[in-house]
């Protein structure tokens, strides 16, 4: 994996020169500290059970359908580890202070989870707020050493129509593949990387274990992916059938927008991942 990192920090620098501080780069090639870092948001889902599975009561006194709300969550997590040799998985470090700092200002402190991560969520913090177009930087304290990993203009919500068919849920059968088409990306720019997770919910919105996500899971994963995100740039995007794998059954998919950002401080390990982006959700029922 090292030998890959190393490959792909010497392809950037030669196709940017101007953008690649080359004593910045060689420093952080050869740093031992490792972060990865997230800032990711969902929205609220709504639905109505009784018209998610196609019925015609639920009707309330007051004429409505019955409707359950699923909050939308905004959380940020950090990892903070060593690494030692090429292909070893990075040891957390604990201890640190760690904190998320929004466009330069706003502050908020991620409290130590173990094992070297560290988390807020807006259900502890209602002030920690995901902010289309922010600067979000991921700092951390440790013995002394001062870290900083950042990512730039955080992105909007990419809506995709697939979700919505007509403003309405998907109907598919159990355990057929599904997939769809990313929006065309402007001239000049980067695709984000597209995260998807699909998750069942009761008709009470109590939702189950993920049944299906392309998204990095461990923090070595997400070393991967900063030498190579071709797989999640793509604009078409399939989600396997045994991602539904029971019939009259509710399921979210999730599509995550991300921005991948990297490194601020010369400290830190040229391959360490910042991510921040916020999600499209759609509404899926099976027969």
């Amino acid at each position: 994996m090292k030998r890959l990192l190393l490959f792909s920090a010497a392809s950037v620098c030669l196709l940017v020169p101007l953008a690649c501080d080359i004593g910045k780069t060689v420093n952080q090639i050869s740093a031992e500290t490792v972060m990865v870092g997230t800032m990711l948001s969902t929205p609220d889902v709504s639905f109505s059970p009784e018209a998610v599975a196609g019925l015609d009561g639920g009707v309330q006194t007051d004429g409505g359908q019955s409707s359950i709300v699923i909050p939308g969550q905004t959380a940020a997590l950090v990892f903070l580890g060593t690494r030692k040799g090429e292909n070893s998985t990075p040891e957390g470090l604990t201890g640190a202070t760690v904190t998320l700092q929004v466009n330069g200002t706003q502050k908020v402190n991620l409290s130590a989870d173990g094992s070297g991560s560290y988390s807020r969520s807006n259900n502890s913090d209602s002030t920690l707020k995901y902010q289309d177009g922010a600067t979000y930087e991921f700092i951390a304290d440790h013995q002394g050493e001062h870290y900083v990993g950042q990512v730039k203009d955080a992105p909007a919500q990419e809506s995709i129509p697939a979700l919505h068919p007509n403003g309405l849920v998907v109907r598919k059968a159990a355990n057929t593949e599904f997939s769809f088409d990313r929006g065309d990306v402007p001239q000049g720019q980067d695709r984000t990387l597209g995260f998807v997770t699909v998750v069942p919910v009761s008709d009470s919105g109590q939702q189950g274990q993920p049944t299906y996500t392309n998204a990095p899971k461990a923090p070595l994963d997400f070393l991967k992916l900063v030498a190579v995100p071709t797989e999640w740039r793509e604009k078409h995007v399939v989600i396997p059938g045994t991602a539904f794998p029971m019939p009259n059954q509710t399921y979210l998919v999730i599509f995550q927008a991300v921005r991948l950002g990297g490194p601020e401080s010369d400290n830190l390990f040229l391959g360490s991942a910042l991510l921040a982006g916020t999600a499209d959700v759609g509404v899926v029922r099976t027969y």
